[in-house]
């Protein structure tokens, strides 16, 4: 998933208070003009411009923006937004099949087995405690941290190889202690996951098929 500040750093991502709106024309004449959505959100402190792996685009408005400078934003993108929706259409033919109805139920099972178990041990290892943890089939996310400290795992983490996978876990379990992705929040996670850019720039390259054999090959060199 593609995204574009405004201004530079990283910004949280729940969707909430959702709105969908007309998108302008787009640039590109070959591409179909993507759902948007313009989305308020509480703790954003900049506009934001994401683009998803279906070509959807979400526009985050922070606290004290406005709908009309987040549609200028918008509509001053659209030659960005254009590239990079060809960029993940293009990927989105290149991946492989997606994991077959039987071997999703295998991994499903296995995911429920082993990530909440791994979670809580990595928990344990930093001095967190986690209320609840719950296995879910989440289509833009790779997990979530609620402010009651509620963790969502996606069950695809099983397809990943472990480091990315801890990344993953220790990203969420940061959230316990910042609900944000301020500079301090990163600086927390490398206390924990030093290789976290590693992991981070692995999940950009393979959002779309982590399971795939180039992945985990991709994987395997970068430890090397």
């Amino acid at each position: 998933m593609e995204q574009l500040h405004l201004f530079n750093g990283d910004d949280p991502a729940p969707i909430v208070n959702a709105e969908p709106v007309s998108p302008a024309l787009p640039v590109h004449p070959v591409l179909p003009a993507p759902p948007v959505l313009f989305i308020r959100h509480p703790r954003a402190r900049r506009y934001l411009i994401r683009v998803r792996t279906d070509g959807s685009v979400r526009v985050t408005i922070p606290r004290r923006g406005s709908k009309r400078a987040a549609i200028d934003f918008f509509e001053r993108q659209q030659e960005w937004i254009a590239r990079q929706q060809e960029r993940v259409a293009r990927a989105r033919q290149a991946i492989p099949v997606d994991i077959p109805e039987e071997q999703q139920r295998t991994y499903r099972a296995r995911a429920r087995r082993e990530l909440p178990a791994r979670l809580l041990e990595l928990a344990s290892a930093v001095g967190l405690q986690v209320r609840k943890v719950s296995i879910r089939n989440q289509r833009q996310r790779w997990g979530s941290c609620s402010t009651s400290g509620l963790i969502c795992l996606n069950w695809r983490l099983i397809t990943m190889p472990a480091w990315v996978r801890d990344y993953v876990i220790y990203h969420e379990l940061m959230h316990l202690k910042r609900m944000d992705h301020s500079p301090a929040f990163w600086k927390l996670v490398a206390q924990v996951c030093p290789g976290y850019r590693d992991a981070r720039r692995w999940l950009r390259r393979h959002a779309l098929a982590p399971h795939s054999p180039e992945a985990h090959a991709d994987a395997a060199a970068t430890l090397s």
